[in-house]
């Protein structure tokens, strides 16, 4: 990974693996299963960031991207201030206890209940914000990556998040995970972004990369987007 964000010619990379602290006893059987595991295994991890520092000629950061769910905000903050990453991303992963990518358990719900799960997801994205636990907000209309679940958010879920945006310290991702694959358009979606220019918000820019590939290939993908839209830039000393 380290190697392809130099070949892409940037100047840092930042590792934010997944994490989940919840207690509940559906989200530790998800996170033993999806290997989010990151709360015992990050100073191990740390130690070998710390090599990466040595051997690439990066900006080599240690971060999270933390499952947020609003009945976990003490563990979560208990987490964070005793792990002290450069910095964390939020994320709102889960409906009922499953993941909102699982296309086949959100279809067999019928409209009523998928509208009353997208209403949720947009609410904890508007709890992760006001949380101000992260310095990141990722993805905040993840649903619409699960066709089940696409096309039930509103212009007042939209607003909700970026009056919640405006007011937090919390900062927005542009996103690009999926801009290459099947829904192929960035987090947020066209009509999300169209809402949060009437607002102050500011974005950072991310690549979702799971693979060196994706690193390279979506970095181009960003700058495009960026300039298309005549969006302002600006250098952060982290």
């Amino acid at each position: 990974m380290c190697g392809a964000a130099e070949d892409a010619g940037l100047e840092g990379i930042g590792f934010a693996d997944h994490c989940n602290v919840s207690s509940r006893e559906d989200q530790r059987r998800a996170k033993h299963a999806l290997g989010f595991n990151l709360d015992i295994t990050y100073e191990r991890r740390r130690d070998a960031i710390e090599t990466m520092r040595d051997r690439f000629d990066l900006d080599v950061y240690d971060a999270v991207e933390m499952d947020f769910d609003s009945r976990d905000v003490e563990a979560i903050a208990d987490f964070l201030a005793e792990a002290d990453f450069d910095y964390a991303v939020g994320s709102v992963h889960h409906l009922e206890g499953t993941n909102v990518h699982v296309e086949p358990y959100f279809a067999k719900k019928d409209t009523a209940e998928r509208e009353a799960l997208v209403d949720e997801f947009y609410e904890e994205a508007v709890a992760l914000l006001d949380s101000e636990l992260f310095e990141i907000a990722a993805h905040v209309d993840l649903v619409e990556r699960n066709p089940a679940l696409r096309g039930f958010a509103t212009e007042d879920h939209y607003r909700a998040v970026a009056e919640a945006a405006e007011r937090s310290r919390t900062v927005l991702e542009l996103n690009a995970g999926r801009v290459l694959g099947e829904y192929g358009e960035f987090h947020p979606g066209p009509a999300f972004l169209d809402v949060l220019a009437e607002y102050d918000v500011e974005f950072v820019l991310g690549s979702d990369g799971h693979t060196p590939g994706e690193v390279r290939d979506r970095k181009p993908e960003l700058e495009a987007f960026v300039a298309e839209r005549g969006l302002e830039t600006v250098e952060l000393d982290l």
